[in-house]
C-alpha cells in the first residue's frame, strides 16, 4: 500500500527538487502526486513499498538537518554584512503597497474583532 512520505504543499521548488534527488541518488523508488488543478489534492511523494519508509523518513531527516545548518548561516552572514531583509527595506522599496497592505490588514482586523467589541458595549 502507497506510503505519504513527503508532502510538498508549501515546499519550496529547490528544496522539492533536492529531495527527489537525493531518493534517487539512495536507490529509494518513489512517485510523486500534485496538487490537481484546484489545488484540493495532496501533493507529495509517496513510497509503493512501505519497508522503505525508515531509511527514508532518515535520509530526509538528515538533509533537513544539514539545510536548516547551511541556511542559518547564509542568514547570519547576510546580518554580518547588513545585506539581510527588514521591514524597513521592504517600506523603503514600496512604501505605498507596504502602506495599501497595512491598511487591508487593519480593516480585516477591525470587521474580524467589531462583533466581539459590542458585546461588551
Amino acid at each position: 500500500m502507497p506510503v505519504l512520505l513527503f508532502s510538498l504543499r508549501g515546499v519550496p521548488d529547490d528544496e522539492a527538487e533536492e529531495i527527489r534527488e537525493l531518493l534517487a541518488a539512495n536507490g529509494i523508488s518513489f512517485y510523486e502526486t500534485s496538487s490537481g488543478p484546484w489545488g484540493t489534492s495532496t501533493p507529495g511523494l509517496w513510497l509503493q513499498d512501505a519497508d522503505t519508509l525508515s531509511r527514508a523518513k532518515s535520509l530526509i531527516d538528515a538533509y533537513h538537518e544539514e539545510r536548516f545548518r547551511e541556511q542559518r548561516a547564509l542568514y547570519e552572514q547576510l546580518e554580518r554584512e547588513g545585506k539581510h531583509r527588514t521591514v524597513m527595506d521592504v517600506f523603503k522599496e514600496s512604501p505605498i503597497r507596504f502602506v495599501l497592505y497595512l491598511a487591508i490588514v487593519a480593516v480585516v482586523l477591525y470587521f474580524s474583532i467589531k462583533p466581539f467589541l459590542a458585546l461588551g458595549g
